[in-house]
């Protein structure tokens, strides 16, 4: 059973059994209520936003330019956590997922190392949950020329698993992304990978953009299906091999609207694009709008 995809009414029938917290209760049975009405989001990372203005300012122009929602970077203070995800919320923004990013140990498998990593990721779950956020981003491993595939793949699994229990204590997803790690190569394994984690609390975070340069992204979203909790929208031109705006690049835009419909994606579509002025993010909130809407 999905976390996010449970309705208020199952979700309290089995809480009472599953033994969880009050508050995790009332965290969920809310997300359950709005998940009912949830549609296509338009997300924002707070680093695209003027770094010159407070957070409240932040969370003013976001709101202004025709976003929804906040993707925000964990903070080692919980109050000062709450206190953010309290000024997103009176914008009218509410952050919905956090980026912990790429992750150490990677290659380095000192346990010291490798503890203090993971620590660091409960951390952000923790903050997550603070700030009312439903996934953490994680960027698991990567590969390189001395440290084999295989290590990797199994490595990353047993440090994801370790996270497992926080992950249901706080009632936040650890949403595994896609990058240019040399890592998770193909829709298939990337499923795998997820599958063989053996819980609802271990997603998928798909990045359309970075597909490009070895695959199709509705081809990824296709295979993945309801193992995606986020998404990130960015462009990628093949010829010239460069980064571009929504709608500029060879992301094939319908295929992928459609393909979201297919697999019944709802929630927030996170743009992840260079900071800029309050002008250029108007641009970009309404090339998502056109994407939403199938208007290409």
């Amino acid at each position: 059973m999905k976390p996010q995809c449970m309705q208020r009414r199952n979700f309290l029938k089995l809480s009472a059994a599953a033994a969880v917290t009050p508050e995790i209760l009332n965290r969920f049975a809310a997300t359950a209520d709005a998940a009912a009405e949830r549609k296509l989001l338009k997300g924002v990372i707070i680093n695209m936003l003027p770094k010159n203005l407070s957070d409240k300012e932040k969370f003013q122009v976001a709101k202004r330019c025709g976003f929804e929602g906040i993707e925000a970077r964990p903070l080692r203070d919980l109050n000062a956590a709450k206190e953010q995800a309290k000024l997103a919320r009176e914008a009218g923004v509410p952050i919905h997922s956090v980026l912990h990013g790429w992750w150490p140990p990677f290659t380095d498998t000192t346990p010291s190392v490798v503890q203090k990593s993971i620590d660091a990721m409960a951390h952000s779950l923790r903050c997550a949950r603070a700030m009312g956020a439903s996934a953490v981003l994680l960027v698991p491993t990567k590969v390189t020329d001395n440290f084999r595939y295989a290590d990797a793949y199994k490595r990353s699994q047993d440090y994801v698993r370790k996270l497992i229990p926080v992950a249901k204590e706080t009632g936040v997803s650890i949403a595994v992304e896609n990058v240019w790690n040399k890592f998770l190569l193909s829709p298939l394994e990337f499923a795998r990978y997820i599958d063989e984690c053996e819980s609802p609390w271990v997603r998928a975070y798909f990045d359309v953009g970075n597909v490009i340069i070895y695959g199709f992204s509705q081809d990824w979203i296709r295979t993945l299906g309801k193992r995606i909790v986020k998404i990130h929208l960015k462009d990628f031109k093949r010829s010239g091999y460069q980064w571009k705006n929504l709608l500029e690049g060879d992301v094939n835009w319908p295929e992928v609207r459609k393909a979201l419909d297919e697999i019944n994606y709802k929630g927030y579509l996170t743009a992840e694009l260079g900071a800029g002025t309050e002008e250029k993010l108007t641009d970009i909130a309404q090339r998502m709008d056109r994407i939403i809407a199938g208007k290409f």
